[in-house]
């Protein structure tokens, strides 16, 4: 149960004490967002928890490939009511033309995942467009749009060793951990793809993103059967496949940037609920009075997986390489206390508060993933919260008075009445969208002819200027009439309002300041899909890892749901051949 009291939540588990959840003040700052971790309410364990639940099957029903990997192929993932495609296009790449970034033309291999089965004709169709991505047409029958580039160092050592009979070298594996990394995986209109509404009632994809969250998976299962059967063509006589744990240890890679680091903001009340999805989810477990063996016995091994994982990210970047260098210290600490505390009465809210006293950042929202873990039953139905129909909550209320709006102002974004705003350090960024891509940017404000076109992605300062006009309105007190008089302040009006139902929707800190990190932004989003190994290559766009060691679509059958989410942290045995 959860009930609103004042502006906190509240939540009760049977007749445990209340736990409140963790006030805004201590969750939505960019330090804290950008040290999370995925968890039970990641989405593509919720995506693969419903293929298991539904007996999803996935079959390869074409691969007309040629070496080095050019053609087509097409896999159909088949579920109680609907049939999505795959379909995947091979390209023959020049080295000097593969590139992470954006503004990239010609990719290693596209993709569209397509409502329903596929004939010839719609292939075609697909053919023509697919491989151009934004230059191309897509119709509203493709779901998303995609393209990915190869690890070639990785591929081709697969390739070659699997032609020779042998197995790739798994510590080349483990350093990459995986064999295509993606660029973008569009989806919701974009480009001329389904708009989120064509699809947001159907149950598979009703939680957010995930049309994206089974493209990512189908690709995944792509790249390996790529790598697998290249292998074969080349040397028929001796190719082997690899072996199921080799092919557990890699994931699809993702290359991520400024594109996505708006949508947290662009998108407040489906964020809020993204937030108090897991921050309900933790005060549930949090209330419980004490912990059965079982519960102690999974939660003390996956601190130990773990802290396993954190040995083994890798990162070019020093921020990270401190980050983790703390969490595996972090991760240390906690495997000292934590068999006495987990042990004893009310456990879970004893670590957690132990933990923040004792812990940094990265090491508390690791532990708030894995206290999670055990109570797939007291928690995993809060998937089914996470989503928003924003347009019910676009509607301004005019008829509030301009005392009311002020309060709300100065509580939500007390913070921000703080800020000398006419400190050029304050403003020194200013975001906006690039005329080539149409892609979030920022830039310096300071520097750059760049401030007309800003975008509005700094409501602390919006509402700091709201604030300022509303304490000098001597004119009507309803916020329709304020409006009138400023039309200006609607966008941060309307954020102000939505607070009220949606109270974790904002950032509690100035994400136009010099010293701002997007990539805390870029983090804390994709912690939500279920990301791992984030490897930032500059303050603004980030490496990661997506469903490295889940099981891949022949081996669903046979799993069971309360099993299923057993692949989110390396297995154990890998300790062993470090």
């Amino acid at each position: 149960m959860l009930n609103r009291t004042g502006r906190s939540y509240v939540v009760w588990v049977q007749s445990s004490p209340a736990v409140e959840l963790r006030p805004p003040d201590t969750v939505m700052k960019l330090a804290r967002l950008g040290s999370f971790h995925q968890s039970r309410l990641s989405f593509m364990r919720v995506l693969l928890r419903r293929l298991v639940r539904e007996k999803w099957t996935v079959e390869r029903v074409r691969f007309d490939i040629d070496p080095p990997g050019v053609g087509v192929a097409v896999y159909e993932a088949r579920g109680p009511e609907r049939t999505y495609s795959l379909v995947a296009f091979g390209h023959d790449l020049a080295a000097d033309q593969r590139s992470d970034r954006v503004i990239a033309q010609a990719w290693d291999a596209t993709f569209a995942l397509v409502d329903g089965v596929v004939d010839p004709a719609t292939i075609d169709r697909l053919a023509a467009n697919v491989p151009l991505q934004e230059a191309g047409r897509v119709s509203a029958r493709e779901l998303t749009l995609s393209r990915a580039n190869r690890s070639v160092r990785l591929f081709d050592h697969v390739v070659d060793r699997l032609a020779a009979g042998e197995q790739p070298d798994s510590a080349m594996l483990d350093e990459v951990g995986y064999l295509m990394r993606t660029t973008a995986v569009y989806g919701s209109g974009k480009f001329g793809l389904a708009d989120r509404e064509r699809i947001a009632d159907r149950p598979e994809l009703a939680g957010p993103f995930q049309a994206e969250m089974l493209t990512v998976f189908l690709i995944r299962a792509f790249s390996l059967d790529l790598v697998e059967y290249l292998a074969q063509r080349r040397s028929p006589s001796t190719a082997v496949a690899m072996e199921p744990a080799l092919r557990r240890t890699l994931g699809v890679g993702n290359a991520t940037g400024l594109g996505m680091a708006p949508f947290v903001i662009n998108h407040p009340s489906l964020f809020s609920n993204w937030i108090v999805a897991r921050e309900t989810a933790l005060a549930r477990v949090r209330a419980l009075p004490e912990a059965e063996p079982h519960a102690q016995a999974r939660f003390l091994e996956l601190l130990e997986r773990a802290r396993l994982n954190a040995a083994g990210w890798r990162s070019v970047h020093e921020l990270q390489v401190e980050k983790v260098a703390t969490l595996v210290a972090d991760l240390d600490a906690l495997r000292a206390v934590a068999p006495e505390i987990v042990a004893g009465a009310e456990p879970w809210d004893r670590v957690v508060r132990w933990a923040e006293d004792s812990l940094g950042l990265e090491g508390q929202e690791q532990l708030v993933s894995l206290v999670l873990e055990p109570y797939g039953a007291l928690v995993d139905d809060l998937a089914t919260e996470m989503g928003a129909d924003e347009d019910t909550v676009f509607d301004i209320d005019g008829s509030m008075t301009t005392d009311d709006l002020t309060a709300l102002v100065t509580d939500l974004y007390g913070w921000a009445l703080g800020i000398d705003w006419t400190d050029l350090d304050e403003t020194a960024r200013a975001w906006y969208v690039s005329e080539d891509k149409l892609e979030p940017r920022m830039g310096e404000r300071h520097e750059e002819v760049i401030e007309p076109y800003e975008s509005p992605l700094a409501p602390g300062r919006d509402a700091a200027r709201l604030h300022a006009d509303l304490v000098a309105w001597d004119g009507e007190p309803s916020v329709a009439a304020f409006l009138l008089a400023h039309p200006e302040h609607r966008f941060v009006t309307r954020r102000v309002q939505q607070s009220i139902a949606f109270p974790y929707a904002e950032i509690r800190e100035n994400t136009i300041s010099s010293d701002v990190l997007p990539i805390d932004m870029l983090r804390c989003k994709l912690s939500y899909f279920g990301a791992t190994h984030f490897d930032p290559r500059s303050d603004r766009w980030v490496r990661i890892i997506m469903f490295r060691h889940a099981p891949f679509p022949d081996e669903l059958d046979g799993l069971l749901e309360a099993t299923v989410d057993d692949w989110c942290y390396p297995p154990l045995e890998a300790e062993r051949t470090r």
